[in-house]
């Protein structure tokens, strides 16, 4: 995560990033909380063990891409995936947004 947290600043403008738990019984209060301890950027959001269910999220560290169609474009799980992975993923995603 704290790679993650030096992507280049293009990606944030353009690409949402929420934090979510993978324990369902952890709060946004708490999750906020850690996420100010960890220093990371980006907004938390509560998402539920039904949601973690139909994403298939099995451990902690789980990254997601999904693009605005809904379509999961690139998943790793822990200690999987590297920086060029995500900048891979996070450049096809700007590349294919929708303009709003």
């Amino acid at each position: 995560m704290r790679r993650l947290a030096t992507l280049d600043p293009k990606y944030t403008e353009n690409v949402a990033f929420y934090l979510v738990g993978s324990d369902p019984s952890q709060t946004v209060d708490l999750l906020e909380k850690d996420r100010q301890k960890q220093g990371y950027p980006w907004p938390v959001a509560g998402f539920g063990s039904s949601g973690l269910r139909e994403l298939h999220v099995l451990q902690q560290s789980t990254k997601i891409a999904i693009d605005g169609n809904g379509v999961i474009t690139y998943r790793d799980g822990f200690g999987r995936g590297d920086l060029n992975k995500w900048r891979n993923a996070l450049e096809d995603l700007t590349a294919n947004r929708n303009p709003s």
